[in-house]
């Protein structure tokens, strides 16, 4: 099972091996091996290797096992791990990520980190498929076998620079400027900035947008007057103060509301992370229901 991780962590056998500290051929006979004892395949071996439904399985029980394991060590004060290393896989969203999560991680504790990046109205499915240990997620019903905690809202505010509104909009953010005016969206799962305009505005018509990789490439972007967007307050606001972003229609904002989400099977070993993701949140999130929200 170590070996069938360490190929799908690091999207090769040569890299497997190079991380198990063994011949990129022993990787191989032991992935060999555990398919045969199985009677199926676990990984797809191309470049990069992925995984099988039956591989992501196989690769998250050894997780799981791992954590357990380095959790027990702990509690017993065992210095030599038997676990050479331990990661733990967790489905968060890319705007909290740039704001306020990665501050709930510690590097102290005894684990890698491995964040997979989707959309808060998705990443509660990582834990249904159970690829993922934990989830910032917008889902506040428990996945099968999970834990939730409310964390807060993650406020929006929609934004462009003065030069923007200038050319784009000089009669404010209405309907026809908005058909017109391109905006600045995540990609094809980001449905902030239409669930926003049909709720505050009652804009149901589509608009033009360009695509961004990042929540800090929508902020440059938006100082950059390539669009409007809806950004993070957290990032927004100090541009804001300092003149080089104004707000756009300021009575609305959008508070999004998350939660976490942790698998039950590994409870002990979470115990540190799941206090400090919550403790994290509530300094820097909104409290559900708070503000004006459309």
């Amino acid at each position: 099972m170590e070996a069938v991780s360490a190929v799908l962590r690091s999207g090769t056998f040569e890299k497997a091996a190079r991380a198990l500290h063994i011949t990129p051929s022993a990787v191989s006979q032991r992935v060999k091996a555990l398919e045969d004892q199985l009677g199926i395949s676990l990984i797809v071996r191309e470049k990069p290797c992925q995984a099988t439904e039956a591989g992501a399985m196989v690769a998250m029980h050894f997780e799981r096992v791992s954590l357990l394991q380095r959790s027990l060590e702990s509690q017993l004060s065992i210095e030599n791990s038997l676990v050479k290393k331990s990661y733990i896989r967790i489905a968060v969203n890319a705007d909290s990520v740039e704001t306020w999560f990665l501050e709930a991680l510690s590097p102290d504790w005894s684990w890698l980190y491995d964040l997979v990046i989707d959309d808060q109205h998705h990443s509660a499915e990582w834990l249904r498929k159970g690829l993922v240990t934990a989830a910032v997620t917008a889902d506040d019903n428990p996945v099968t076998g999970c834990d939730s905690r409310p964390l807060g809202a993650l406020r929006y505010i929609a934004v462009c620079s003065p030069e923007f509104r200038d050319r784009w909009m000089p009669d404010g953010l209405t309907p026809e400027a908005i058909s017109k005016a391109p905006a600045l969206v995540y990609g094809n799962k980001d449905s902030l900035h239409s669930n926003w305009l049909s709720a505050s505005l009652q804009y149901e018509i589509g608009y033009p947008f360009h695509q961004l990789p990042s929540t800090t490439a929508i902020t440059n972007g938006v100082l950059r007057s390539l669009g409007w967007a809806l950004v993070p307050e957290i990032l927004a606001e100090p541009h804001v103060k300092r003149g080089e972003l104004v707000r756009l229609a300021p009575d609305y904002r959008l508070d999004v509301p998350l939660f976490w989400q942790w698998s039950r099977a590994v409870k002990p070993a979470l115990v540190r992370l799941n206090s400090a993701v919550i403790k994290t949140a509530s300094q820097h999130l909104q409290p559900i229901g708070a503000g004006r929200s459309p």
